[in-house]
């Protein structure tokens, strides 16, 4: 690359640097959000050095547990098993002393919805997403990546999500 180039590429990484501000959380941790992002995602999440890390499993929640087993209303639709995942991974996160707040990376496993068509419900998901991440109460948002799975190991179950927490070591 010449050097004019560089110079393109240098002025193109302080346009995107200075247009995605840094949020700064009390515990340490940076998070450099999307402007005018329609999902509440971080684009980079940073944590420095003396942190303990959490790597929660994924996580799959059972939405009406009275309702009988391998019937569609027993898991139900992708935001229903949203809610009912991320409440299931905030009680493991509580149980570690730990919130939503320490999230710093998700991955959600989505599969195809046969209600609609096989294709995944990423705005039913992204719904019950946003009732955890980026509101007053909780503003910070993690970095995050979402995948159209086939299938997952649970018949009816259309949602999975696994989290990285992070926290200052005490």
């Amino acid at each position: 690359m010449n050097n004019s180039g560089k110079f393109a590429l240098a002025c193109w990484v302080a346009v995107l640097a200075l247009s995605a501000p840094v949020l700064a959380a009390d515990n340490g941790i940076s998070r450099v959000n999307i402007p005018n992002a329609p999902v509440q995602i971080a684009a980079a999440v940073t944590v420095p050095p003396g942190y303990t890390t959490y790597y929660l499993s994924g996580t799959a929640s059972i939405a009406d547990p009275t309702a009988p087993e391998g019937s569609p209303k027993r898991y139900g639709n992708t935001e229903a098993q949203t809610a009912a995942t991320l409440k299931t991974l905030s009680e493991t996160l509580g149980k570690l002393g730990l919130t939503f707040g320490d999230v710093v990376a998700a991955h959600c496993f989505i599969a195809g919805d046969p209600a609609m068509g096989g294709k995944m419900d990423f705005a039913g998901m992204n719904r019950a997403w946003a009732k955890a991440f980026g509101t007053k109460a909780q503003p910070n948002k993690p970095a995050r990546a979402a995948f159209q799975i086939s299938a997952l190991a649970a018949p009816g179950a259309l949602v999975e999500i696994e989290f990285i927490a992070a926290k200052k070591a005490p």
